[in-house]
């Protein structure tokens, strides 16, 4: 679906319900993904879908419905679902508001990678076999394309829509007992670059084998893009309003003050060039560009209509799709780069470890920002400020503020990304980093 047909059923819908106010929200997506192992392709699929969501507000109380089926008599039956769900729902200080149109975002698509085919894919996939078969190794991985679109209207007047690509390549190369990891995502998918990142797949499983087993304990680490945005990804939700004032947030302690070194700063950005995201929230409401931590100093967290509401705060733009029970949400995550390039951060290392990913990051304590997990598909040992070969990995337990207290961006920024996540980060370097256990891999 079009903006066009996607704001045309966001109005049918509208003007369909009843007493209250209405919030619809349209989705639609096609979603192409090719996946393979030991260089071949195992696994095509195409997904195309849309829905329409309605939120239903009367008397403070809300109820939400969705469906895919876009004739009058699948409407309806949305439209009576939220009404009846909104009935049963417990009061609160629910309510809509209208919105100015937001910023648009003209570079999140891309016609040419919204047609991208199968065969286009796969060529991506061919490109990356014949790289890992020249070094003897098998690779592991996806080559995906997509398009989305999202509008949302209220009966308040609010419309708000937009539409973006979004392609990414994923590449582990396999040898007898090392790996190496790569990635790259983009909005155009002529920039996928598959052969570049299959030669640094492989570089990386070649220049860690045999690997040997270090002591763990406290490192200097240097974290490069994909390994660091595990761990960005573990402080985003923070700065959700909700968090903040049910003191599950770190910030809960009080904004203002210094969390960090002055070496990190943190905003959400949507119109940051290498991942330029959608300009307005789950509300139709334009996201503000937010200083979340700004030289190490605690700044703000988001909010949405609700949030800000019961806080008397301003709205930022950050709500996610009702109902959800985290409250606003970061999604434009952007971490400030340094001035020394990822090269001379090695450099200037006398011992450390070169992290390529994580692996099963997973949180011990909310508050405290510690969390536990695996370093995967590529670990180097730095002696002297030069790469001295591949070591075994090994297992961490650390809190994020904590590592964040000593360190040092790199000049050069990636977007990287996850299940959940997509957020644009350098290359970051800890002093001191805890590692708690190795492994025999």
């Amino acid at each position: 679906m079009d903006k066009g047909a996607r704001e045309a059923l966001g109005r049918r819908i509208l003007a369909l319900a009843g007493t209250g106010e209405h919030e619809a929200v349209v989705t639609s997506g096609d979603d192409g993904l090719t996946r393979f192992a030991h260089n071949a392709i195992h696994q095509n699929v195409a997904r195309s879908d849309a829905s329409v969501q309605l939120r239903t507000i009367v008397d403070g109380r809300s109820g939400v419905a969705a469906g895919n089926a876009f004739d009058d008599a699948g409407l309806r039956d949305v439209v009576e679902r939220a009404a009846a769900l909104s009935a049963l729902a417990p009061r609160d200080d629910v309510r809509l508001a209208k919105s100015p149109p937001a910023s648009p975002s003209t570079s999140a698509f891309v016609a040419s990678s919204a047609s991208a085919s199968p065969a286009e894919r796969a060529r991506d996939a061919g490109e990356i076999f014949g790289v890992v078969e020249g070094g003897g190794l098998w690779a592991a991985g996806y080559v995906r394309a997509t398009r989305s679109g999202t509008t949302v209207a209220n009966s308040l007047g609010t419309l708000a829509s937009f539409d973006a690509t979004e392609c990414g390549v994923n590449v582990k190369a396999n040898g007898d007992d090392s790996t190496g990891y790569a990635e790259r995502y983009v909005n155009d998918f002529s920039l996928l670059a598959a052969r570049e990142q299959a030669a640094i797949a492989a570089q990386k499983t070649l220049a860690s084998c045999t690997p040997r087993a270090v002591e763990p304990g406290d490192w200097t680490v240097i974290l490069e893009p994909p390994a660091f945005g595990e761990i960005v990804a573990y402080l985003t939700d923070h700065f959700s309003a909700q968090a903040y004032d049910e003191g599950s947030s770190f910030l809960s302690d009080g904004l203002g003050r210094t969390v960090t070194s002055t070496n990190f700063s943190l905003t959400d950005d949507w119109s940051n060039a290498l991942a330029p995201g959608m300009p307005f929230d789950y509300e139709g409401t334009p996201k503000e560009r937010v200083a979340l931590i700004e030289r190490g100093v605690a700044k703000a967290f988001v909010t949405d209509a609700y949030w800000a509401r019961k806080l008397g705060r301003q709205n930022t733009g950050h709500a996610l799709p009702a109902p959800n029970a985290a409250g606003p949400q970061v999604l434009d995550a952007v971490v400030s780069p340094g001035t020394k390039t990822t090269a001379q951060l090695i450099a200037e290392t006398a011992r450390g470890l070169l992290v390529s990913r994580l692996w099963y990051v997973r949180t011990v304590d909310q508050r405290r920002t510690i969390v536990t997990g695996m370093t995967r598909d590529g670990t180097f040992l730095i002696e002297n400020g030069k790469i001295a070969g591949g070591v075994r990995n090994m297992r961490f337990n650390q809190s994020i503020l904590a590592a964040l207290g000593a360190c040092e961006m790199s000049s050069e920024r990636a977007r990287t990304g996850g299940y959940s996540y997509s957020m644009v980060v350098p290359a970051a370097k800890f002093e001191r980093f805890t590692f708690t256990s190795t492994t025999d891999f």
